[in-house]
């Protein structure tokens, strides 16, 4: 007879990891996580020190390797996507950006049927509940906004070098303000990124939620664990079966079985298993079991690029990429947990409007201090040397859609992944905005002292037309697939999920957890809306009272709100404008920095 627990979480990435924490905090449940990848060993350096991130991407042993399908709008090209193959997930190989993403993320969520209680209102103290937000000088930043005794220990990039200090002088000639947190009171702006990095460690989903209980009897946790299907009698979903080690076949029964494998695996589950639209389970031979058309469809992402320029001032990282500098960095990190090893470099950046009929943010800015691929390549040195420094850009809302289609009835054939990127004109037209806008930031006066040109798109890339051809080219995957099993109420016929108890419409003990229950993306990386989703799921799978709705308000442009949080003094100047300013005016007005930004 299979082995039977309450609770089997299929996939142990990062909301994985969140559900095994807290649904095993009920000494009375038996709960077992299941990973097809391996352990996240503590003395791995490719996965806990920051600045080795680039490592991972790409090898078999830490990424899955994903591809979509050649994509019409970019001229034919597969678009690579690395997905964590290890315990903790892509939060063991992500880019250790810590964005909430804007409140009315939320609040758009909160539109759709169904959604009423995914507002901004009733996500907030579940993201307080799941954070500890430290300062530069080692306080605790709670607030009524953010949390002060949460699992995930967030520390604010430091982004003390002088190309820091550039950017944030050349946002504000541009005409953007700062402001204090990107995940607090306003979004809206440029400053320091939280990141998920804690005592010059990676702190994975698994480091904060899963490794801190692994020794609770109640608690299983099994890598290379692969599930292959699920166990189905009519509707109802008894368990799973799943192949361990890449041999040993095992099956499992389960009260509730729970997807967290990602806006790919999670879909690809519920088609073999004949849960998905009939036409899509029919074309790969699989019978029709609930005919749920949404399963798969509605796959958003964010796509980037990297606006690169070389520096005449030797003041990037970029030497310390030289192998010989390799032991003394491994050596820092390794025994004092500091120097270059010990940051991610994403340490700011921002978001902006990309024109005022815009109500919230939709372009993303990350700032790096060195001019590099995400994979670790590097562009020719330019005639000033090796130094140079990037701004990582990108619309944050495409209205371009694709899907996640299995194409057999085989669980080890990859599943047809195609996004549609640059597919819309609105899409098109929002990088053209984004682009102009970072040519913008990066030529004012602050990077005069610094910049010795553009590297890439290069000047010759000046047209609308020209930059969208770059963009076919050259742009990545910001590594934020999702939606493609959406939560949303049962009269809206493209839900995939009932957003009031994370079960799969149409069945009995199976649910899902995970960035695919998104109804849109959010503004932002998203492992912080999704480790949200998971802490809000315990509370709704488990049946405990939800956390109470927070009132605190949030700033919104256009609504005359203040720039900062009610009650801060430096809301005086602000008080005195009857608008918002735009950033068309704030080129237009004379005067110092601190004019531009009240």
């Amino acid at each position: 007879m299979p082995e039977r627990y309450d609770y089997v979480i299929v996939g142990g990435g990062s909301a994985g990891s969140a559900l095994g924490n807290r649904l095993s905090s009920d000494p009375s449940t038996r709960v077992l996580v299941l990973e097809a990848g391996r352990n996240d060993f503590r003395f791995d350096p490719f996965i806990h020190m920051p600045a080795a991130l680039p490592f991972p991407i790409g090898s078999r042993f830490y990424d899955w390797k994903y591809e979509s399908d050649p994509e019409p709008a970019m001229g034919g090209r597969r678009i690579y996507h690395a997905r964590g193959k290890v315990l903790g997930g892509s939060s063991s190989i992500n880019g250790m950006i810590f964005q909430r993403g804007n409140p009315m993320d939320f609040e758009r969520w909160a539109a759709e049927p169904g959604m009423q209680d995914w507002d901004y209102a009733h996500c907030l103290p579940y993201f307080k509940r799941m954070e500890t937000v430290l300062l530069e000088d080692g306080r605790t930043g709670a607030d009524a906004w953010r949390g002060g005794s949460g699992p995930l220990v967030l520390e604010r990039g430091p982004a003390s070098s002088p190309l820091f200090g550039a950017f944030f002088e050349a946002t504000q000639e541009a005409g953007y303000p700062l402001t204090d947190d990107v995940n607090g009171y306003r979004q809206e702006g440029f400053a320091k990124f939280d990141r998920n990095v804690h005592r010059g460690r990676r702190l994975s989903a698994a480091r904060a939620y899963l490794h801190p209980v692994e020794h609770r009897r109640n608690l299983r946790i099994e890598t290379l664990a692969t599930v292959t299907g699920l166990r189905m009698q009519g509707t109802r979903c008894t368990g799973v079966d799943y192949v361990r080690g890449g041999r040993l076949r095992r099956s499992v029964e389960a009260g509730e079985v729970i997807l967290c494998g990602g806006a790919f695996a999670t879909p690809q589950l519920l088609q073999l298993a004949g849960i998905g639209d009939p036409e899509v389970l029919g074309a790969a031979g699989v019978q029709t079991r609930v005919d749920l058309p949404g399963v798969g469809s509605n796959l958003q992402d964010h796509l980037e690029v990297y606006l690169q320029h070389s520096s005449t001032q030797p003041v990037s990282i970029a030497p310390w990429l030289a192998h010989h500098h390799k032991p003394r960095i491994g050596a820092e990190w390794l025994f004092a947990r500091r120097g270059v090893g010990a940051s991610n470099h994403f340490e700011a950046g921002g978001f902006i409007r990309s024109n005022d009929q815009v109500e919230w943010p939709n372009l993303m800015f990350h700032f790096l201090p060195i001019a590099i691929r995400y994979d670790g390549s590097k562009p020719a040195e330019t005639e000033h040397g090796i130094h140079g420094y990037q701004v990582h850009i990108g619309p944050m809302y495409a209205d371009t859609r694709g899907h996640v289609h299995i194409r057999s009835a085989d669980p080890a054939q990859r599943p047809s992944i195609l996004f549609n990127y640059l597919s819309t004109d609105t899409d098109r037209r929002e990088w053209v905005e984004v682009v102009r806008a970072a040519r913008d930031i990066l030529g004012q006066p602050a990077f005069a002292p610094f910049s010795g040109g553009e590297i890439s798109p290069g000047p010759e890339v000046e047209t609308d037309e020209e930059i969208l051809e770059w963009v076919r080219g050259d742009a990545e995957t910001a590594l934020h697939p999702s939606c493609t099993a959406k939560m949303g109420g049962a009269e809206d016929d493209r839900a995939v999920v009932d957003p009031t108890s994370m079960r799969v419409h149409g069945t009995e003990g199976l649910s899902v957890v995970d960035a695919s229950v998104f109804p849109f993306v959010t503004n932002g990386n998203i492992y912080a809306p999704v480790m949200m989703v998971a802490e809000k799921a315990a509370d709704l799978i488990t049946g405990n009272t939800p956390l109470p709705a927070s009132d605190v308000p949030w700033y919104r442009h256009g609504t005359g709100q203040p720039l900062y949080p009610p009650g801060d003094p430096r809301n005086d100047a602000w008080d005195a404008m009857q608008d918002p300013p735009s950033a068309e005016r704030l080129r237009r007005e004379a005067g110092s920095t601190s004019e531009r930004n009240p």
